[in-house]
């Protein structure tokens, strides 16, 4: 599995207003297409910063996954005129998730 690890920083006080939207309209979109969120976490440390992480089948199922979700009607209409002016900042790091790493409750890892 590929799983995007992505963090966001909205503009200040715009986080709660940001994830209602996310929550309520992008999740839902993310789900028909079949991409898995996990998240959002709150940052503890940032009132302005939440992390999700958004996962895909493969590689190669990514990039058609994103296009659906970005070149639909729903994003161009409505989402990205209405979320992207309230960012700061985002960053993404792609990572791949084989399935062989357990993390125990005692914290050790083993694969």
């Amino acid at each position: 599995m590929i799983i995007e690890m992505r963090t966001y920083k909205t503009k200040p006080g715009r986080r709660s207003e940001f994830l209602e939207i996310f929550r309520s309209r992008s999740m839902p979109a993310h789900a028909e297409i079949g991409m898995k969120i996990v998240g959002p976490f709150l940052s503890v440390d940032d009132p302005d910063t939440f992390f999700f992480m958004r996962g895909f089948l493969g590689i190669a199922s990514r990039e058609p996954m994103k296009a659906k979700l970005y070149e639909g009607e729903l994003w161009k209409t409505e989402l990205e005129n209405i979320l992207m002016p309230m960012l700061e900042k985002y960053e993404v790091v792609v990572v791949d998730d084989p399935g062989e790493l357990v993390i125990s409750s005692s914290g050790e890892t083993s694969s």
